[in-house]
């Protein structure tokens, strides 16, 4: 399946073409995935101010590794093993404050910075900070977003944003400020997710009064794209009205348009003028993601009743998606499940970007 993929990520763009279904279905190939390049890759596993002060805190798993996203005394925003050192029981659930976290169990203790503070009754043990604080985890920032990578050997991910960073840097990201947080079980692929996301071809069928009326398909156009990430805009029609202000430096083509953008291989996510809203999918089986997805804006830009509409139209265009996503993988173990062709670059050419970076991804880990 391999050099399959490969194949299909050579061909030029003028003619390239879906990935047959077993690429989506077959556990043995999810795994070869996780295994090869997800676990050594940087993944977005939340926002900035979700952790705004000191002992401020929130859990998550990444491929079935417990995390705890922790800012210290210092200020440092540090990814600790969520797992008492101890027995190994689940240390914090949820999100918080916390002045130290204490394991339920037999209530050993650890500073916001995961240092061991203290162990009852293990004074004779050797038990110490230094044996026994929690393990950490790179954590990187970038225009707001919190990311985290497994790999102690992975090169770093401010080397890849320049690109990124051009396309998107008047708006400002890193003012904005987390309005909302949900999740949500999807029964489907990571990848669909990814290749529905990008794509505009589907705008205006699957989402005609919720998208359609001010991104259609027609007027998208795909966007910059390198080894990192792959982007298209969505503008918007003359009918439309431009919706708030932004940041000082945006241009009006940037106030007319939403960039939608996938910094591989995990993290999806629309930038519009004054809403933000960023999916971080976490592959849990090969038919079975958790998405984690925020929505985002600057202080005063919108009224409650605007950020409202925006939170009801978002819900209402996840259901959409996800209502078309899960029906597609009932039907992708079908022995007949077509290797089509892409639509034309403006509407499905990120696929192909993508295409190429799993290519790429698989070719490059396998030689190391």
């Amino acid at each position: 399946m391999a050099a399959r993929l490969q194949g299909i990520a050579a061909l030029p763009e003028t003619e390239a073409q879906c990935l047959p279904g077993k690429f989506y279905t077959c556990p043995d190939f999810y795994q070869f995935e996780v295994e090869t390049f997800l676990k050594k890759e940087w993944h977005c596993v939340g926002r900035v101010d979700e952790v705004a002060s000191p002992g401020d805190f929130f859990t998550t798993f990444l491929f079935e590794e417990p995390l705890l996203i922790s800012r210290g005394d210092d200020g440092e925003i540090r990814t600790l093993s969520n797992l008492c050192r101890h027995r190994g029981m689940l240390l914090a659930e949820g999100r918080g404050t916390t002045r130290r976290f204490v394991c339920s169990y037999h209530a050993w203790s650890y500073a916001r910075d995961g240092r061991l503070s203290n162990a009852p009754r293990m004074q004779d043990k050797g038990v110490n900070a230094e044996n026994c604080s929690l393990p950490s985890f790179r954590t990187e920032l970038w225009n707001g977003f919190i990311y985290v990578n497994l790999d102690d050997n992975a090169a770093p991910l401010s080397s890849r944003l320049h690109n990124l960073e051009a396309l998107l840097g008047n708006y400002d990201t890193q003012q904005m400020r987390i309005v909302h947080t949900q999740e949500e079980i999807w029964n489907t692929n990571w990848k669909c997710l990814v290749e529905n996301f990008m794509e505009a071809y589907h705008l205006s069928v699957v989402h005609p009064g919720t998208l359609h009326p001010y991104t259609p398909t027609g007027l998208s156009r795909k966007s910059m794209s390198d080894d990192s990430f792959t982007s298209y805009c969505a503008n918007y029609p003359e009918s439309a009205e431009t919706r708030g202000t932004g940041a000082p430096g945006l241009s009006e083509d940037e106030r007319r348009r939403s960039t939608l953008f996938c910094l591989f291989p995990t993290q999806i996510a629309s930038q519009a003028a004054t809403l933000l809203v960023s999916l971080s999918i976490q592959p849990l089986a090969v038919d079975k993601i958790m998405v984690r997805w925020t929505m985002s804006t600057y202080s005063n830009e919108l009224t409650s009743d605007e950020l409202e509409a925006r939170l009801a139209l978002w819900n209402e265009v996840n259901r959409e998606d996800r209502e078309k996503l899960e029906r597609m993988q009932r039907g992708l173990s079908s022995r007949h499940a077509p290797s089509g062709p892409l639509s034309p670059a403006d509407f499905e050419g990120t696929i192909w970007d993508f295409y190429r970076y799993l290519s790429r991804s698989i070719s490059q880990l396998q030689t190391l």
